[in-house]
């Protein structure tokens, strides 16, 4: 079974995946029908990505008779943006050494 985070990057890499779960955050909730409509792929490829998207906990759904209806967990995106931080502090720490050193060396 792949590491919870690793799922998160997995999902989120499928440019037709970032759209579908753009959509959802932007629009609110919607059917698969509604998401195919212009998704510019077909129903099964849709409902493909969603169910990544699902495993990977970035959508829910819920049933209302024969339609399924999908909504964003956008709180799911917390894993995300705690390493964008991490790595952001790795990076801007990196960076101010190597200005020091060009400072020293310049003097």
């Amino acid at each position: 079974m792949q590491h919870g985070h690793d799922m998160l990057f997995r999902a989120l890499a499928d440019p037709t995946r970032r759209a579908i779960f753009e959509r959802l955050c932007r629009d609110g909730e919607q059917t698969v029908g509604a998401l195919t409509a212009q998704a510019g792929v077909s129903q099964p490829a849709v409902s493909k990505h969603l169910g990544i998207l699902k495993l990977a906990g970035l959508v829910r759904d819920r049933q209302s008779g024969r339609q399924t209806h999908y909504h964003a967990e956008r709180a799911a995106l917390a894993p995300l943006a705690d390493w964008t931080g991490r790595m952001t502090g790795f990076w801007e720490s990196r960076f101010d050494e190597l200005e020091d050193l060009l400072t020293r060396m310049d003097q």
